[in-house]
């Protein structure tokens, strides 16, 4: 391994580990924990030791039927960001092209050049809603491209791209053998009337896409780890062998949980869904009253990605945290350092006083 792999970490992550925390905090972009007490399990439902084999039958299988595939579809993981190492590893050989959507989370930029592959990247631009440019998409791909990379909801923007354009991307991706990434983590926010199919899911859309999802952004429930691929069955195959070199025994009270959460989705995402009401109102009425902000306004989602029309946003980063105990995340993480990115997943009190502090100083800022 070369010294410029051993190096590699993820700035954006240090940053979130070690210095975003804050009384009033605006940069998670995840709905709330999810308590424990809420789920009906107790102590005796647990067992330290489980099956060791590629995947729980019982999680696989509520998987499974959620998505309408068969299980040799689903490789179980820890969580999403392992879902899109892993897949990168798995399509991926150095030297090949991977075409990356900009601005984009940073972790799936470092995972790519980790693995050696060169790193081509298309706009996704704000005066266009943060959609794809399917000409400029089409004119970005090479001979040697063998994926292509989405996130869907856009992280850091929330825009969705729906079935047709998701259809074309995937057209694009099979003239040239090449395979298509979408990360789906926040898609479950998205009510199922914006989908064709109640599978809310571009995985069915052919054997060129790879998607990954878990319960992290749109459930709360982060700390069960529990993350998955949904890939053609050969593929699937090859991932879940290659796991074997990251996580050969997957941590199974975390498998056990994660049935019992899917067993009791609907109560999860309609406390999730309290949540971003409260909260969404809270920050229209921020955005509603600010002329200094310029942004995409995104339907779904927990998070928006303003421009700050005058100033640093660095600098106002520093101020808004050091003078109101407030924090959101500087949009140089993103590759667009005259933004910033709000999340309005927490709890709908802190949120409401969070942007009250944010719009005052806005207000009190002077650049």
């Amino acid at each position: 391994m070369s010294s410029k792999k051993r190096a590699m970490a993820s700035e954006y992550l240090e940053w979130a580990k070690l210095y975003s925390s804050a009384k009033y905090n605006l940069a998670t972009s995840g709905i709330m924990g999810y308590p424990l007490s809420a789920l009906p399990v107790s102590i005796a439902d647990l067992e330290i030791n489980g099956p060791d084999s590629y995947g729980y039958v019982p999680l696989l299988e509520r998987l499974a039927h959620r998505y309408g595939v068969t299980a040799d579809c689903i490789v179980t993981t820890n969580g999403t960001s392992m879902a899109n190492h892993l897949a990168m590893a798995a399509v991926l050989e150095p030297g090949d092209e991977v075409l990356v959507e900009r601005p984009a989370y940073g972790l799936l930029l470092e995972v790519a050049s980790y693995l050696g592959a060169k790193v081509q990247r298309f706009d996704r631009r704000a005066d266009n809603g943060f959609q794809v440019d399917l000409e400029e998409l089409r004119s970005n791909l090479t001979a040697k491209t063998r994926l292509i990379v989405l996130t869907n909801l856009h992280n850091p923007s929330g825009a969705f791209l729906n079935e047709k354009v998701l259809i074309e991307i995937g057209e694009l991706a099979a003239q040239i053998g090449a395979r298509v990434l979408v990360d789906e983590v926040y898609l479950d926010m998205v009510p199922e009337s914006e989908f064709t199919s109640p599978a809310r899911t571009c995985a069915r859309l052919g054997n060129q896409f790879i998607v990954t999802n878990s319960l992290t952004k749109a459930y709360g429930l982060s700390g069960i780890r529990c993350g998955w691929i949904l890939a053609e069955p050969k593929l699937a195959k090859r991932i879940s062998r290659l796991n074997d070199l990251f996580n050969a025994t997957p941590v199974h009270p975390g498998e056990l949980l994660s049935v019992i959460a899917l067993d009791h989705l609907a109560q999860i995402v309609a406390r999730g869904q309290e949540i971003l009401r409260s909260n969404r109102a809270a920050l229209d009425t921020f955005l509603d009253s600010r002329t200094d902000l310029e942004l995409f306004r995104p339907a779904w989602g927990t998070v928006v990605f303003p421009r700050l029309k005058h100033g640093s946003v660095d600098q106002f980063c520093e101020f808004l945290r050091a003078s109101y105990q407030t924090s959101v995340v500087p949009g140089h993480f993103f590759e667009m350092p005259d933004r910033f990115r709000i999340g309005i997943g927490g709890d709908p009190i802190m949120t409401a006083d969070a942007l009250s502090r944010l719009s005052k100083a806005l207000d009190a800022y002077r650049p």
